[in-house]
């Protein structure tokens, strides 16, 4: 249950392929691991300490993680798209004695170097940085067997600060011995079916929970990694047909990307290899999960939860084709739908999402949030609005923090933006409430467009469409008075849409 036990019986097996073709065996998978274990040893890091990265999706970033991981260590992996301030903020928060980053961040990298004083070796992969050692001829120095006392640690990952600061989870449990299974593992292998041999396509940034957890998961299983530096439709497709692939983690935004395909392009590639597939990290619009259980089988399963982990409900496509728009039922803690007076909603009532039961967790360094997270019942919240239906299965609505009040009435967005991506000129959209002097707020859209408008003419006739499609399926309320156009919204790549950027953006205009 870790890659030296598959390099033993299985030594020449791809454990990561990357989407340039480039692999790596397990044994060579343990070999950086362990070099990787030795290095954190060298530098008198102990089971318990900190280390950071901040890392792309390339061939031994998982020799690294894996070395941090059999040597006790905490780890934290840092998204690349955080600004300097956020980065030193996470590195510094965190404790990291050591940090790791790939060359081409490094005016990133060295911008955070006043800010993350306790950072006592900082390590470059893939070129020079000036003030920093570059990591290959460090691990080649190291020797390849591993220490005689190997103990398993933890990820310590950071909530992805959607809506202010991220905030650290501290792991529970303390170190494990090293073939325990992670949680996730014991998912994937009980639920996916994902076992010895098969074949993991993971399209998205390793830095987040999903993909990183799910790749060590796949290691512990024995089977191959194939990691996508960035996500491309058509190259993922690609990726199917000539890998095999069996199994595969996605975000409703690549759903998107894969449906807006044309038909012919679609059609060209093989996906019948396809075992199981699972989704999180944003709400999924209905259309777009059945266009996609259409084209792939009822191979598709989604689950919800937070990095948080004190709760989690998971829907096999069975649950959802017999539940559309369900994330399914509680397989980790026991899920409340609360009112705004604190009382348990009935069955069908929407209101704020809680668990119990689960897990508990604690923030890092923050027990003031780590206790506002609680009620006085024990009951824990994330700011997630939904319901539940008579079976138990959660439905979601949106996020509190994003409910607009317009004319004295309630609006979730996510209803107009699941409307507005189901059109075929639309790539991905955010709504959001701006200022209005006489209804508190006025329902905002920022689209993105398949294709820009050429024109503000052209640009005019797309914002009445799109505004009309808005009005054929939803209450007039509920849809955009106005339509914007972007290149690009601010969206995580794990799916999360930074809406706080755009509505801070806006709200400064006025």
């Amino acid at each position: 249950m870790h890659p030296g036990l598959v390099a033993e019986r299985a030594p020449d097996r791809p454990a990561v392929i990357l989407d340039t073709g480039e692999r790596r065996t397990y044994a060579e998978l343990d070999a950086g691991a362990n070099r990787a274990t030795n290095l954190f040893r060298t530098l008198g890091l102990q089971p318990g300490d900190h280390v950071a990265f901040c890392v792309d999706n390339e061939l031994e970033v998982l020799d690294l993680f894996w070395g941090a991981h059999l040597a006790g260590l905490l780890y934290t992996v840092c998204s690349t798209r955080l600004t300097a301030d956020e980065l030193a903020y996470i590195v510094d928060d965190c404790d990291a004695q050591a940090f790791v980053v790939s060359a081409r961040l490094g005016d990133l990298a060295q911008a955070i170097v006043d800010g993350t004083p306790n950072v006592r070796a900082r390590y470059t992969l893939g070129g020079a940085v000036p003030g920093h050692e570059p990591i290959e001829p460090a691990l080649t120095a190291q020797p390849a067997t591993p220490p005689l006392d190997r103990v398993a640690g933890n990820d310590m990952l950071y909530s992805s600060g959607t809506t202010g600061r991220p905030k650290g989870i501290e792991p529970r449990g303390g170190t494990k011995a090293i073939d325990e299974l992670m949680l996730f593992t014991g998912v994937m292998a009980q639920v996916l079916g994902v076992g010895d041999g098969d074949v993991f396509l993971s399209p998205a940034p390793i830095y987040h929970a999903a993909p990183l957890r799910a790749c060590m998961g796949v290691h512990q299983l024995g089977g191959t990694v194939v990691l996508m530096r960035k996500f491309d439709a058509q190259r993922a497709l690609q990726l199917i047909d000539e890998h095999a692939i069996t199994h595969g983690q996605l975000v409703p935004t690549m759903f998107v990307r894969l449906l807006k395909l044309p038909d012919d392009v679609r059609a060209s590639y093989d996906v019948s290899s396809l075992r199981g597939v699972f989704h999180a990290g944003a709400p999924c619009p209905v259309e777009i999960k059945q266009r996609m259980l259409d084209w792939w089988g009822p191979i598709i399963h989604e689950y919800y939860a937070s990095t948080e982990g004190c709760g989690l409900t998971w829907a096999t496509p069975q649950d959802w084709l017999a539940h559309p728009g369900t994330v399914g039922r509680a397989v980790v803690g026991v899920p409340h739908i609360v009112g705004v007076d604190g009382e348990e909603l009935p069955a069908g009532e929407g209101g704020s999402i809680w668990f119990s039961d689960g897990p508990e967790f604690a923030y890092h360094k923050d027990p003031k949030k780590t206790a506002e997270a609680y009620d006085e019942r024990g009951w824990a919240h994330f700011g997630d609005i939904g319901r539940l239906d008579d079976e138990g299965f959660l439905y979601l609505t949106d996020r509190k923090s994003h409910m607009i009040i317009t004319g004295g009435v309630n609006v979730y967005p996510q209803e107009a933006e699941n409307a507005l991506i189901e059109h075929p000129a639309v790539s991905d959209a955010a709504v959001f409430g701006i200022p209005h002097e006489e209804w508190g707020e006025e329902v905002k859209a920022v689209v993105q467009p398949m294709e820009m408008p050429a024109d503000d003419a052209a640009a005019a006739a797309l914002e009445a469409e799109l505004i009309a499609h808005c009005r054929s399926r939803l209450a007039d309320l509920k849809c955009p008075r106005s339509i914007d156009f972007r290149a690009e919204l601010p969206r995580h790549e794990t799916g999360k849409l930074y809406k706080r950027k755009l509505v801070d953006e806006y709200r400064a205009r006025v």
